[in-house]
């Protein structure tokens, strides 16, 4: 092999490792939003997680509920991670702020919007979407209008095709926790990115782990 040929695959090879290095993700704190209605601004702990890439540019930004109010109850079933929260509960507040996307890919604009914790239905529609059913669905701020309520699945799908635009609501899955580390973004087994923060409950600490960066590969 002659020197030139050498030296392509060195700097080749250092391309991949720099592409590599860009690839990872890291979080940074950022303070209670000023952009968010009062009722749902006095809800949030003021210290905020921000998710930014290897470019330095910011992902999104998580904002989570004070104290969150305990499921009377309690899921226990085997594909479910977060059994001790309540369906149609406020989490918190996520922010875009360019055009994200959700886990099913679909574009989401710019802006401010609420989090509330859901399953994923057991039917034929949504097999194999995630290992566990656990998700967070996001709407808009500014229709979210009674926080401290949880909603029915219903009244969440309406309020959620406002931030999809589509008939399909906009979610996040949620995942395992991975580490002691929180707030931290880690990869997990399927190549995609969690926020792993601490989720404050009435009933105790609750340590949960959102993917932020990544989508469903499925149909």
């Amino acid at each position: 092999m002659n020197l030139p040929r050498i030296l392509r695959y060195v700097v080749a090879a250092q391309l991949l490792f720099a592409a590599a290095a860009l690839a990872q993700y890291k979080v940074a704190s950022v303070s209670t939003p000023p952009d968010v209605p009062s009722s749902i601004q006095s809800l949030l702990d003021p210290q905020g997680a921000q998710v930014v890439d290897g470019h330095g540019i910011v992902v999104c930004e998580i904002w989570l509920r004070k104290s969150v109010p305990a499921n009377p109850n309690p899921n226990n079933s085997s594909d479910v991670l977060y059994g001790s929260l309540a369906e149609g509960t406020f989490l918190g507040v996520l922010h875009f702020p360019a055009q994200g996307a959700d886990f099913k890919g679909q574009a989401i604009k710019a802006g401010f919007y609420t989090l509330r914790y859901a399953l994923i239905p057991q039917d034929g529609n949504h097999m194999g979407v995630n290992p566990y059913r656990d998700v967070v669905v996001l709407g808009p701020v500014a229709a979210d209008t009674t926080p401290e309520t949880a909603l029915k699945f219903d009244g969440l799908v309406k309020l959620s095709r406002q931030a999809s635009g589509t008939p399909h609501p906009a979610l996040l899955v949620m995942g395992q926790v991975n580490g002691d580390t929180l707030p931290s973004v880690v990869k997990d087994d399927q190549g995609h990115w969690n926020l792993q923060a601490k989720l404050h409950g009435q009933s105790g600490d609750v340590p949960v782990a959102i993917t932020v960066v990544g989508k469903w590969e499925g149909q």
